[in-house]
């Protein structure tokens, strides 16, 4: 079953760009994993991923493809998944209700997986490609 969860147009567009510059095929969408741990009591990693993978539930949220696995599924129900690029930090975070998870994604690089391993923030919105962001 899929959570009853939010994703932002800010959160949606910096996971559109995850997905375009990943040099996926068309349809690729981003796994999304969220774990119980780290000092905040949760802990996300996100990945391009060409298709779901066993066990992942799959949505599309205004064509963003998402899989979610099991865990994930659980404790995003009631999130907003937002997108926040301020002087302290940059990348997504979950709030649910007025408290926030504090939680930060990190992009992954598994061996052999085809995933982002590095963003440059200040190119998202830009218009441009983060390798040509000085």
């Amino acid at each position: 079953m899929l959570p009853n969860f939010t994703v932002t147009p800010a959160a949606a567009k910096f996971l559109r760009r995850i997905v375009r510059f990943s040099g996926l095929p068309s349809g690729a969408g981003v796994r999304l994993c969220v774990s119980s741990g780290g000092c905040s009591g949760y802990d996300a990693e996100l990945s391009a991923a060409a298709d779901v993978q066993s066990g992942d539930e799959a949505t599309e949220i205004n064509g963003l493809r998402l899989f979610l696995p099991a865990e994930s599924r659980l404790l995003l129900d009631g999130v907003t998944i937002d997108f926040v690029d301020t002087p302290e930090r940059c990348g997504l975070a979950f709030n649910k209700g007025d408290q926030g998870l504090g939680v930060a994604a990190s992009a992954r690089e598994d061996a052999g997986e085809s995933s982002v391993s590095r963003i440059d923030a200040s190119a998202i919105g830009r218009g441009r490609h983060p390798r040509e962001a000085s």
